[in-house]
């Protein structure tokens, strides 16, 4: 397949704060909780909620709308938003005879376009009641601050009810009639083969039962007063466009500063991240002169390897330079929510907890087709299927971008770490569920769905499917490897995980069965089997729909028949050629070895083809 048009990354812009650590707490206590984002030391875990609650409903958006407002009482007027939040909006008017006064009640009428604000408020606002707070004239101009009289949410649940009582009356109608049809084939099916209908009903139950056991997930709540040390590790091997954004975000929490440290360990990149980590530091240190109480020196700093050593070399440096008790390791192309340490600490206060994974967001969701199918499905993976699994303290994967251990189970199983191999071969990526692994043998681990992050996906198909053919080895490899010990959890939660190894694996055996063999064999359409496909896709999107009132969810049916059409025919791949240790995303040394080895291949082909 081609690859997508590249063009630049869609991402929604926040209005900076006056401060550039606005989230940091004011250890002189100049600034109250209340007032500048303090902290919440002995408060109600409820106050703290509501806390996070309101400042995320009062997050500003830069924006650019056209606004056309109707002020009560008579007059219009057309102008262009500035910035906007849940709770209100900015304008920007033309200075003209119509004046509009604070007091004054008005009708907006705009539109939320895809990726100015997060997922799920992209829509058409028509006549939204507001009230004009305040009037500024600057110029030729005046900016209008306005209040919606409901929120953005508010305005989105009512517009959109008889949208979602359709989409539900669709889609049990689809169901109604799939069951009736699966009905009259079934016994066709298991005459031609039992294994082949005993298939469908594991994968069925596996899938389902992830969507039931997630329903019954609830994050650990908030304890204010629990706030172990923690330090931040950041490995980074060329990201040298995102490396600031990550590191900022990561010191930039609502969290003690001296109980927070950062630790960046480049890879010996060989593009300008060093550059631009040392710069990020200066403008830190810098903001901490000029403004204050952000504790900088001392609690942030880098190490730049002399060789690239790989991705695990870097996170294990950064483990043992670490000074605190509990471990947060953040890619370097992912950005941390205010509130993320806060929250993925909280279920360690059960000490059997071993390693707790936060919940990632796609940051580039509105790129392209690409980019929202991918967002579709890391909401899904995180928000069911890891949610089923922490409802068993036994997730099997805790992710890359967000992910946060004891420090010493970390220490205790890193050499086995580093030096991992697998049927002779030296393990080099699929670091998360490698440790994962490890910690999960002797100890609980749990999905944070409060705990959130953004993260950059590829918006290529070239570099996504390089990227989900390194996943595939890793996981291939690291269920392997956790097939041997599982089977001692929770005897649900087992079975679950054997049913999950075996679909994938026999997955493109059955497709072709059903697509190819029967037709051909026994005259048969798989009505079926496309139908149960067709579910799978609807309950991913339902439940996109539903949960998260995105219109991304259309791209979970899109990503369901990509899989069954692309990534599917990645795993018999995946199968022979584990021992890759290339990453195919970046130019790592083994990407680098690879591609001289084509080189060479490609030049004695062509010089064989001119001799004589």
């Amino acid at each position: 397949m081609s690859d997508t048009k590249e063009k630049e990354d869609v991402l929604y812009e926040e209005k900076p704060d006056r401060r550039l650590l606005s989230y940091v707490p004011d250890a002189s206590g100049q600034r109250s909780n209340h007032d500048r984002r303090g902290g919440f030391e002995g408060h109600e875990a409820e106050d703290y909620t509501a806390y996070q609650r309101e400042d995320k409903a009062g997050q500003r958006y830069l924006v650019d709308y056209v606004v056309d407002m109707t002020i009560e009482g008579g007059g219009s007027l057309h102008g262009t938003a500035v910035d906007i939040s849940t709770t209100g909006i900015l304008v920007k008017f033309p200075l003209g005879e119509k004046r509009p006064q604070a007091g004054d009640k008005a009708r907006l009428t705009f539109e939320i376009t895809p990726g100015s604000m997060p997922e799920g408020y992209e829509m058409k606002i028509k006549k939204l009641r507001a009230k004009c707070v305040r009037v500024v004239e600057k110029g030729e101009e005046m900016l209008c601050a306005l209040e919606f009289s409901d929120t953005l949410a508010q305005y989105a649940t009512a517009k959109r009810q008889n949208y979602m009582l359709g989409a539900s009356a669709f889609l049990l109608g689809i169901i109604v009639l799939a069951i009736v049809m699966m009905r009259a084939e079934s016994v066709v099916y298991f005459r031609f083969n039992r294994w082949l209908y005993l298939y469908s009903i594991v994968a069925a139950t596996f899938l389902l039962s992830r969507y039931f056991f997630a329903t019954f997930y609830r994050p650990v709540k908030i304890d204010p007063d629990y706030t172990p040390g923690v330090t931040l590790i950041i490995p980074c091997f060329n990201e040298e466009h995102w490396i600031d954004r990550t590191i900022k975000s990561c010191i930039n929490q609502d969290y003690p500063a001296d109980k927070l440290e950062i630790i960046v360990v480049d890879d010996h990149s060989n593009d300008h991240s060093v550059e631009r980590i040392k710069e990020t530091i200066e403008e830190l240190k810098a903001a901490d002169t000029r403004e204050g109480g952000y504790r900088v020196e001392g609690r942030i700093r880098y190490i730049v390897q002399k060789y690239n050593k790989g991705k695990r070399e870097a996170m294990a440096l950064g483990a043992q330079e670490a000074q605190h008790e509990l471990l947060v390791f953040v890619d370097s192309d992912s950005f941390l929510d205010p509130f993320a340490v806060r929250n993925i600490v909280q279920p360690f206060k059960d000490k059997e907890m071993g390693g707790v994974s936060g919940r990632t967001d796609v940051a580039n969701t509105y790129t392209n087709a690409l980019t929202r199918m991918q967002s579709v499905r890391y909401y899904i993976a995180f928000r069911i299927m890891k949610a089923a699994e922490s409802y068993f303290d036994a997730v099997t994967c805790l992710s890359g971008p967000l992910s946060c251990y004891r420090r010493d189970l970390v220490l205790r199983y890193s050499d086995a770490w580093l030096n991992q191999k697998f049927l002779g071969q030296r393990a080099t990526f699929g670091d998360d569920r490698s440790m994962t692994n490890f910690i999960l043998r002797h100890n609980r681990t749990c999905y944070q769905d409060t705990a959130v992050c953004m993260t950059i996906v590829p918006k290529s198909y070239t570099m996504f499917l390089k990227q989900q053919m390194r996943w595939k080895r890793s996981w291939l490899r690291e269920s392997l490897i956790a097939a041997r010990y599982i089977w001692k959890k929770e005897p649900f939660m087992s079975l679950s995980f054997y049913m999950g190894l075996a679909v994938p694996i026999a997955a493109p055996i059955i497709v072709l069965y059903n697509l190819i063999y029967v037709p051909i064999m026994h005259r048969v359409f798989p009505v079926t089997f496309m139908v149960g496909m067709l579910l799978m896709a609807l309950l991913m999107s339902s439940a996109q729909l539903f949960l998260r009132r995105s219109t991304t969810w259309i791209f979970g049916m899109w990503f369901c028949l990509y899989y069954e059409a692309v990534l599917l025919w990645q795993m018999p791949v995946a199968w022979v050629t584990f021992w890759k240790s290339t990453w195919g995303t970046r130019l790592t040394p083994a990407d680098l070895e690879e591609m001289e080895k084509e080189w060479r291949k490609k030049e004695r082909k062509e010089k064989k083809q001119h001799e004589p």
